[in-house]
């Protein structure tokens, strides 16, 4: 598969060389004879060289893409630019096969130098769970998320405190509490008032009463 992209527009021209640090256009034409005789060097070169995100080839048909051609002030055939981003870094005119593959290697040289630029639209990086944090050296805690605690249903704790009390947790406890000291407080035996108040902890199981709560005085 040939490594050299075929520019179809100048969008598509102005998008290959946004996506690399360096980008080889070999300007040609159909009925270039010269073009014909150094095209399969410049596709060895692309074999070669090509590194997708550091430094890509690429040819314009100077007949189909006028405004491409005509951008660069191209007017032999053929003509090669190399491109770092949108500036020219070098020129060679003709089918120069050592001035062009000199010229390719000295810019892969230098784009192998610095980082590969991202492909538009291509999010990379590592995923973070949900509340954790970065530390300054890049990396993360690994904490994940927690979600807040629970507040207590307070219609069911005001429409019915005993049931309410049944319940598990700090809520249900204080209440169940305040209903047991408020129930012993006033009676003359507490303990029993304390036993079979509806404040306390009923537990199931065969059939069995509750447990025994103890005064609270």
């Amino acid at each position: 598969m040939s490594k050299v992209t075929p520019i179809t527009s100048p969008a598509h021209f102005h998008t290959l060389t946004s996506s690399s640090t360096y980008t080889i256009v070999d300007f040609h034409a159909t009925w270039c004879g010269p073009c014909k005789v150094i095209a399969p060097i410049f596709e060895q070169l692309a074999t070669a060289e090509t590194k997708p995100g550091k430094i890509v080839f690429c040819k314009v048909d100077v007949d189909e893409q006028r405004e491409v051609a005509g951008r660069y002030g191209v007017s032999a055939m053929p003509t090669f630019l190399i491109l770092k981003g949108g500036s020219v870094k070098e020129t060679v005119r003709g089918a120069n096969a050592t001035q062009l593959r000199t010229a390719v290697l000295s810019a892969a040289a230098d784009a192998a130098k610095v980082p590969a630029k991202s492909s538009a639209g291509t999010f990379s990086g590592k995923g973070q769970s949900l509340g954790a944090t970065t530390t300054p050296d890049g990396t993360t805690n690994g904490s994940r998320y927690v979600p807040a605690p629970s507040l207590p249903n307070f219609g069911a704790m005001l429409s019915s405190p005993a049931t309410f009390a049944q319940g598990s947790g700090f809520p249900q406890t204080a209440v169940r509490f305040l209903g047991l000291y408020f129930t012993s407080l006033f009676s003359l035996d507490p303990e029993a008032a304390a036993r079979e108040s509806p404040f306390a902890l009923q537990r199931g199981g065969g059939g069995g009463s509750g447990s025994r709560v103890g005064s609270v005085r």
